[in-house]
């Protein structure tokens, strides 16, 4: 298993419906991120600033990601949400959540 931390802005005016639409994800969308070998998943929000944490539990995350990427529902999924986000302009190329360093853990 290995542990990912990801970060995105969340523009002002969107902050509600964001939330509503996380209160209620699509079940599509839930299946294929735990086909996708990803487990105790949470997103976290402080002053329009998310931080995503997931636990991948697969043998190759890129095939994975690339396996989510492709899903219909979750290209239909993606494309409600990413008007709503703001990606932090120090990501690198090709990112849009931008992945964080792991700098402490503790079991």
């Amino acid at each position: 298993m290995k542990r990912y931390g990801w970060t995105i802005g969340l523009k002002a005016e969107a902050m509600q419906q964001y939330k509503a639409y996380h209160a209620a994800v699509w079940p599509e969308v839930l299946e294929m991120i735990r086909k996708c070998n990803i487990r105790n998943y949470s997103i976290y929000l402080k002053d329009n600033i998310m931080f995503g944490y997931y636990e991948y539990h697969g043998t190759d995350h890129s095939a994975d990601m690339a396996r989510m990427a492709a899903d219909p529902k979750t290209q239909e999924w993606w494309a409600i949400m990413g008007p709503m986000q703001e990606p932090l302009a120090t990501r690198r190329p090709g990112e849009w959540w931008a992945e964080m360093e792991e700098v402490f853990h503790l079991d």
